[in-house]
């Protein structure tokens, strides 16, 4: 049940050192006043006073800071946009309007970490004006208890070519920076030393990919992060020479793989609302987890009127023939799969055929559809962006076939253009009821809650490149934090850095509403179940949640994580290379709440390596009181179901 928006207008709209009018209306082009040329500055805090952003006029210049608990989580930084004509919206400004309140309200997404979302802050909004142009222009900032976002709002009327921003975020001594950029790995750094990257043809410096997240030397924790990026280019961070602490923003004028038109600028048509800049903020790692729906209640709410099309679920990738697709069936339907899918090669070398239309001889798709459809499992199809020079044609043809979704690979994301390519691809796809998955280089900003078929992206160095056990404890408070992740579960693995149970449990600990099981695999391989102690495990868990709660976790080390759906709680936890006992407490099964059988899948004797450790499963009964002591070798993992009993 949503509960009905409360907002609580400003009464008097007097700011410190300067006098001006409270709006009643939201900000936009209405009735302006006086410009006052004093300083000013208004705080937005979180409804539980824990958290506030700050924005600040001193001397004609804009700046913002934020807090958590009193402590400094983002210094006095600077705000504003650069024109293309060379004008500096943020440096010479006066207010000509304020208006303030508050919002109460949940809703509820269509799937998702939670059945329930809170929507909570406190926002302020200015309208100022150029002095030198005369440009008018405004800010918003919000407080919410998970964190503070802000964004631009760009007021007279007609069209405006945006250069780059001025913003820059400001890091007390101390900070590290997880750094990463395309497909790397993290990179615990100090803001000012993020290395150099790119090629002459790419966006070329000291640059890292969103989110990116920040520790602090108190403990703290947050993740930067943009949300409702529409028509506009993709927020990177760039360290900032002499400047030991800070990281300013920078808008890509390359695509993410330097193949497409350059952009040094982007046009816009006023009114005109840049996307928020959200800094996802926890006073332990674990609560960073839980508050990464920050990123959805920014993104514009849903745009589809039926949804009850869009079904998450868990997919198995064929091998490209006929009989491997009709194998690939039978096997989703045995281990409680939702979706097979032909990935790359199936309509020929993907590199070079733009017809996406036509099969290769060795698959008979027809066939392969109407076997899964009698079977109620979807099929899902990789389309290079090469055969995408009609989408609307292409997807048509695909909803005819009965087609229940495309994964998109090697998008190039990064500018304006391809923002709103990206945008189309969504809304083309659920035009025709298909589900869309973007792969390589394509970073969140919350459009899954606008466009639900927009199920997963990637963004993110993939575990089928067989990453570290850090590497995969990282993610959680990093890449994840920004939205769904697409990130191939291995298990069985013998490339793999870690163990079967770590491979199990990423099922929990990330979230992935469209998750890839059994990567490189056959059906055959699973054939002996009794060699494959996790298969149960797979077979029952979900990919969507009623409830999420983040349990411990510290980056790059460890985390655990329960997901409840329905009546029963599913734990994941995983360490990286050292092997370590974690102590649960149950009480988020809640008091009263009877007993549960727990099924523990866990690491065994380690082996030579931690591919060759034995997942061991064992059960007992535990309640609200009990505690788990979840013992993991080294890159290993536990996996734990808790039924009702």
């Amino acid at each position: 049940m949503t509960v009905p928006e409360r907002r609580e207008p400003s009464r008097r709209g007097i700011l410190k050192g300067a006098a001006v009018t409270a709006a009643a209306a939201a900000l936009g082009v209405g009735a302006t006043h006086p410009a006052e040329a004093a300083d000013a500055s208004v705080t937005a805090t979180s409804l539980d006073g824990a958290t506030s952003i700050t924005m600040s006029l001193t001397g004609g210049a804009l700046t913002w800071s934020a807090r958590r608990d009193g402590v400094t989580v983002v210094d006095t930084s600077a705000m504003g946009l650069r024109l293309s004509d060379g004008t500096t919206l943020g440096t010479d400004v006066a207010v000509t309007n304020y208006q303030h309140w508050h919002v109460d309200t949940t809703w509820n997404p269509v799937y998702g970490r939670n059945a329930t979302v809170s929507d909570t802050y406190q926002e302020m909004r200015w309208n100022l004006r150029d002095t030198a142009t005369s440009v008018n222009f405004g800010v918003q900032i919000r407080a919410y208890a998970s964190g503070v976002a802000f964004r631009y709002v760009l007021l007279d009327r007609g069209p405006v070519t945006v250069a780059g921003e001025l913003t820059t975020f400001v890091f007390p001594d101390g900070t590290l920076v997880y750094s990463a950029r395309d497909e790397d790995a993290y990179n615990p750094v100090a803001p000012g030393s993020v290395p150099s990257t790119g090629t002459s043809s790419t966006d070329t410096g000291p640059l890292t990919d969103l989110p990116l997240t920040a520790t602090y030397a108190d403990g703290l924790i947050a993740c930067v992060c943009e949300s409702a990026r529409i028509n506009y280019p993709r927020l990177m961070l760039s360290s900032v020479s002499g400047n030991a602490n800070t990281l300013a923003a920078y808008l890509m004028q390359h695509t993410a793989r330097g193949s497409g038109t350059v952009q040094t600028t982007s046009t816009v048509t006023a009114p005109f609302a840049t996307p928020w800049r959200a800094v996802v903020i926890g006073s332990t790692h674990a609560e960073l987890v839980d508050n990464a729906e920050l990123v959805l209640n920014l993104a514009p709410a849903g745009a589809l009127a039926d949804t009850s099309w869009i079904k998450p679920g868990k997919v198995f990738r064929c091998n490209l023939t006929t009989a491997d697709g009709l194998a690939g069936v039978d096997f989703a339907v045995a281990r409680g799969l939702q979706y097979i899918e032909y990935d790359a090669g199936w309509y020929g070398p993907e590199n070079s055929t733009t017809d996406a239309t036509q099969p290769i001889s060795a698959i008979d798709l027809p066939t392969v559809l109407s076997y899964a459809a009698g079977k109620g499992i979807g099929v899902l199809l990789y389309v290079n962006r090469i055969a995408l020079s009609s989408p609307d044609t292409l997807f048509a043809l695909y909803r005819s076939w009965g087609v229940a979704g495309v994964k998109l690979g090697f998008i190039n994301d990064g500018t304006q253009a391809m923002t709103n390519q990206i945008i189309t691809w969504a809304t083309t796809a659920a035009k025709y009821k298909l589900l869309i998955d973007m792969h390589d280089d394509v970073r969140p900003f919350g459009y899954e809650r606008t466009y639900p078929n927009w199920i997963s992206l990637e963004g993110v160095r993939g575990n089928e490149r067989f990453p570290t056990a850090g590497h995969n404890v990282t993610l959680p408070f990093a890449r994840n934090v920004g939205g769904p992740m697409d990130y191939t579960i291995c298990y069985g693995q013998s490339r793999d850095q870690t163990t079967n149970a770590h491979q199990m449990a990423m099922a929990a600990v990330y979230y992935q509403p469209l998750n890839f099981l059994y990567w490189y695999d056959a059906p055959s391989k699973y054939a002996t179940t009794s060699k494959w102690p996790g298969l149960p495990w797979f077979d029952a868990v979900p990919t969507v949640w009623d409830q999420s709660r983040t349990l411990a976790g510290s980056i790059g080390e460890y985390i655990a994580v329960a997901r409840r759906s329905g009546s029963t709680w599913y734990l994941g936890a995983m360490t990286d290379e050292t092997a370590r006992t974690l102590s649960i407490p149950l009480t988020f099964l809640g008091s009263g709440s009877g007993t549960y059988t727990a099924t523990v899948y866990a690491d065994g004797t380690p082996g030579s390596s931690p591919y060759q450790t034995p997942v061991v499963v064992s059960t007992r009964t535990v309640t609200s009181a009990s505690t788990l002591s979840v013992a993991m070798a080294a890159a290993g993992g536990q996996a734990v179901v808790l039924r009702p009993s």
